[in-house]
């Protein structure tokens, strides 16, 4: 049971527990912590070498394309990653839109006086909106497709250093990235001083 407190949450066992329940519980707690890669110090008796299966949520899977574009160093690389989430039939913004229209469906037979509003705004929100931002992403995908080329700023390396190299702190053989100057400050307007 998760306890929620201003300075500190935590979880701890329902209460009315037998003890061999409560030695149950704590054993999964640990088998699940280590599965999700945490370290944990526990008392013999709950050690285990279980890992149940975990899944991730479904954002993990969309924060993932945001770090396929972060680390992208070129443009085909990141038009592979917009392709994900703007493709048709099963693109992350489809599955938005599904469930805005099935959010909406919901709303049409609850019967309360503002329930169709918020069911006509959902479908705004799908039909124009949502259009909106696959057709800009959309373009902006094509666009980064159609060009095929590297990202100046961005290097391919892999931070390896020559096969010659002693020293394990040694810079790796890829040349720098392109500096790139700061844009000049606007001109200012210059005027007559009274």
């Amino acid at each position: 049971m998760r306890v929620v407190r201003v300075h500190e949450s935590y979880h701890r066992a329902p209460k009315g527990l037998t003890a061999k329940d409560e030695d149950r519980l704590a054993t999964a707690a640990v088998a699940s912590l280590r599965a999700q890669g945490y370290h944990v110090a526990c008392d013999a008796d709950f050690d285990t070498d279980d890992r149940p299966a975990s899944y991730p949520p479904s954002s993990s899977s969309v924060a993932h394309l945001a770090s396929r574009v972060r680390e992208a160093t070129t443009t085909d690389e990141t038009a592979a990653a917009l392709t994900e989430l703007t493709a048709p039939h099963d693109g992350v913004l489809t599955a938005i839109e599904e469930i805005l229209t099935a959010t909406a469906d919901f709303y049409d037979g609850l019967g309360e006086p503002s329930d169709p509003h918020i069911a006509r705004r959902l479908r705004h929100l799908a039909d124009e909106v949502l259009r909106t931002i696959r057709t800009d992403l959309s373009d902006t995908r094509n666009q980064l497709a159609d060009r095929h080329a590297p990202h100046p700023g961005r290097s391919t390396c892999a931070q390896e250093v020559p096969a010659n190299e002693r020293e394990r702190s040694a810079v790796c053989a890829c040349p720098p990235p392109p500096r790139t100057l700061p844009a000049p400050p606007p001109p200012v307007a210059v005027g007559l001083r009274r």
